[in-house]
């Protein structure tokens, strides 16, 4: 979805966009759907992280956990006291202003979950419970651009316009990104591209700001072009199940770069639980973390060449090379920080784009930063990918709030 929409795999409301009438379908947080506890406890949540394993992380740590690596989630906000992410994630900024407040079961559910992805660093002795992201040593940039689906001011802000996608993406380049990920779509029939989230991007790639975006959870449903999935220079993230099988949900497009896992993943919520979701939100969270690797082992190195190394190096590559539910293949970041070693900085360019998406991006127009300056976002939901729904594995003691 959208900046205004998440991505879930429910269809839930719309959500009207800046410079857009058309209504957006709802695609992400639609409220993820507690089940009776698995009896799991917090130190069996690792052992049910499959993708770590999956992405060869133990190796790629061997170089590094992404320490000096900022990832900006462009969500519904993320709960820096979580445990599995307490002192990993900075000051951000809120281009909503209106809505759920920590503390509410609507606030940050879904970017808290797509956060723990990709920089959880688990918590209690040795950090061995809860959830551990891909790059655990990375700092998360919150940069909060929709609303939860379950957030009582939607109706609020189906009724109103503006650029809180692409104004937040400017932001996050502006305040240190690194990476930019964008766990969030608009895949709705009439989706199209709009200018001045294309312009923010080319913006962000021009200041070597790496972007990633979920493919779309539309596979089912006519396979409908994702944005911002679909704007030249982004990574777009398909989802697969554990045995690297196209999950069924993930839309399959021209634009699919990768794919990472995207079925049975576990999250960590606000509410200090974790549950199983799926979505090509968590697909998008992980290449993002797979990304902010790559550009802590190789900083130096310009998006279009972390995006080519993530394509060359992608594992289980489909029949001639690539296809458009998998892309070129499974993310592999240890082997793509290996190959990093190999070329140089600067003179790669993708094979796929070239010059023409990876060049000088529009400047940045004048803009106040008073939150009234910037419209609400699309209608809660976050993006195309989304999580949805899931099964409550773990419940963790809570002081601050009642549990559900």
């Amino acid at each position: 979805m959208k900046a205004t929409r998440k991505a879930t795999g429910q269809p839930a409301g719309k959500a009207v966009r800046a410079g857009r009438s058309a209504a957006l379908s709802v695609l992400l947080a639609a409220g993820l759907v507690l089940l009776p506890s698995t009896t799991a406890h917090a130190d069996g949540i690792r052992a049910q992280q499959w993708a770590l394993e999956a992405m060869h992380t133990q190796e790629a740590w061997q170089t590094t956990k992404g320490e000096g690596v900022t990832v900006a989630v462009l969500d519904t906000g993320v709960e820096a006291d979580h445990p599995d992410l307490i002192g990993n994630v900075l000051t951000g900024k809120d281009l909503v202003g209106f809505g759920a407040e920590p503390g509410d079961r609507a606030w940050a559910r879904h970017g808290t979950a797509m956060a723990g992805i990709i920089a959880g660093h688990g918590h209690g002795p040795g950090n061995a419970d809860g959830v551990l992201g891909i790059a655990p040593e990375a700092k998360i940039l919150p940069v909060r651009v929709i609303l939860e689906d379950g957030d009582p001011s939607r109706a609020k802000a189906r009724s109103t316009r503006g650029n809180a996608l692409a104004d937040g993406i400017r932001w996050a380049a502006d305040h240190g990104a690194d990476v930019i990920n964008l766990s969030l779509g608009d895949d709705s029939a009439s989706a199209h591209p709009e200018p001045t989230e294309d312009q923010a991007i080319q913006y962000a790639l021009k200041k070597g700001v790496i972007v990633v975006a979920s493919a779309g959870n539309g596979g089912e449903k006519g396979d409908h072009i994702s944005y911002p999935a679909a704007y030249p220079g982004v990574i777009a993230a398909t989802a697969v199940d554990r045995s690297g099988t196209r999950a069924s949900f993930s839309t399959r497009r021209w634009y699919a770069t990768v794919s990472a896992p995207g079925v049975d993943v576990v999250i960590a919520d606000p509410d200090e639980k974790y549950y199983e979701g799926w979505g090509t939100s968590a697909a998008a969270a992980f290449v993002s973390g797979a990304a902010a690797l790559v550009k802590a082992a190789h900083p130096d190195l310009t998006p279009a060449q972390v995006k080519t190394l993530l394509e060359d190096t992608a594992r289980n590559a489909p029949a001639g090379g690539r296809d458009d539910s998998r892309g070129f293949g499974f993310v592999d970041p240890a082997a793509a920080i290996e190959a990093a070693d190999r070329i140089e900085p600067e003179g790669l360019h993708s094979a796929a784009y070239g010059e023409k998406y990876f060049g000088s991006g529009p400047d940045a127009t004048a803009s106040g930063d008073d939150t009234a300056d910037w419209a609400a976002p699309l209608a809660g939901s976050a993006g195309g990918v989304l999580l949805v729904a899931a099964v409550v594995l773990w419940r963790g003691r809570r002081t601050t709030r009642d549990d559900i």
